[in-house]
């Protein structure tokens, strides 16, 4: 059995809560996890991609989902359609992942970070009903925190196996 990842910062919410409270815990758990999957490593190991057909790493997975955040937060729920890309160009396959050679980890994190302070004030402002808009179709606040929940989860996942790729470190 593996054990919890245990960090004062990371919180599994109760079981009974309101459902906006409910969804922003898991959130945070989830960007927490994240972050905690990163820490403890140097710059080589978090840039490493121990699967030899994919383009994941640590640290590629911290700029994606800062890309993912900017995505829902700002240019859905805000609906500013036209808010610029961090590192993803969508000419490029995966160009928030790779390459990462120059990449500054402090910097990216930062980065990540402000995303999602940015995505909390944005939700902050909204009730879970209202909406933005997604392709031409408008999306609430509360699909699109169950999408990022999802999202954080699934790359969770992948992280959990980077790490235990890298360092045999294990933990969820």
């Amino acid at each position: 059995m593996v054990d919890d990842l245990a960090d004062p910062r990371r919180h599994e919410p109760p079981f009974v809560l309101p459902e906006r409270e409910m969804l922003e815990q898991w959130l945070e758990f989830h960007r927490t996890t994240l972050v905690l999957k990163c820490e403890g490593l140097v710059d080589a190991a978090r840039k490493h991609r121990p699967v030899a057909t994919s383009n994941l790493s640590l640290h590629g997975l911290v700029r994606h989902m800062a890309e993912v955040e900017r995505n829902w937060f700002r240019r859905t729920l805000r609906d500013d359609p036209d808010a610029p890309y961090l590192w993803f160009d969508p000419a490029v396959d995966d160009s928030e992942l790779v390459p990462l050679d120059d990449a500054d980890w402090a910097s990216d994190l930062s980065t990540w970070e402000a995303e999602c302070e940015a995505s909390r004030a944005a939700a902050g402002g909204h009730r879970l009903d209202d909406t933005g808009t997604r392709r031409g179709e408008p999306c609430s606040l509360r699909w699109i925190y169950v999408h990022m929940i999802e999202e954080y989860a699934r790359h969770n996942g992948h992280a959990d196996l980077i790490r235990e790729m890298i360092d045999g470190s294990v933990g969820w």
